[in-house]
């Protein structure tokens, strides 16, 4: 008897660790939880927020939606077609890049007033994590540059935004090593190179 309860408990916890494995079950540390602390560490602001429901009921690539609770956005409504992935010079239309963080995406935007200095530790950052995001200006930021993903995954259904004044590598990096490819639209990084 003691033998089978055993043998029923071996079988058993190789299961939890296989569905753990898998992600089948909690247990995934992506580094999400420690996401706040360091960016308040790095001076910088985050917000996690309740994901909205992703329709594509923005007709327009330049529309908007009174839906979106970040600013910039970073889940809800958004335009049926999502902007190429890439750096830009010119300000995006955020509906479209709304669904590139629904594929998994990340955006980099920064404000008019960052130095380029700041700009230019930007774009280098970039271009050692092309894949799955997608940089431009967006003025209204002022001297900030935000960082946005969509996460639906295990527990998370949340928008999450970050602003920022001086550029810290580890903390970006810790940013996109959390979230990204995690969007709720899971799209293989092979699909989210620069021009796709």
């Amino acid at each position: 008897m003691l033998t089978i309860g055993a043998a029923i408990a071996g079988v058993a916890a190789g299961f939890v660790v296989v569905a753990v494995l898998l992600g089948l079950v909690g247990g995934t540390d992506t580094g999400e939880a420690a996401l706040p602390a360091k960016f308040e560490e790095a001076g910088c602001s985050f917000q996690k927020v309740p994901a909205l429901e992703g329709a594509h009921s923005v007709t327009q690539p330049d529309g908007t939606s009174k839906r979106w609770n970040t600013d910039p956005p970073t889940t809800g409504p958004h335009y049926g077609i999502a902007a190429i992935f890439g750096i830009y010079d010119e300000e995006l239309q955020l509906a479209r890049v709304v669904h590139n963080l629904e594929h998994g995406g990340i955006f980099i935007f920064y404000g008019e007033d960052v130095p380029d200095a700041t700009v230019a530790q930007l774009e280098a950052f970039y271009d050692d994590h092309k894949t799955g995001t997608i940089m431009a200006p967006l003025d209204r930021l002022g001297d900030e540059y935000a960082l946005g993903a969509w996460v639906v995954d295990g527990d998370t259904d949340n928008g999450f935004l970050a602003k920022c004044t001086q550029f810290d590598e580890d903390t970006v990096s810790a940013f996109l090593r959390a979230l990204q490819f995690r969007g709720p639209e899971r799209f293989d990084p092979a699909d989210l190179q620069p021009g796709h």
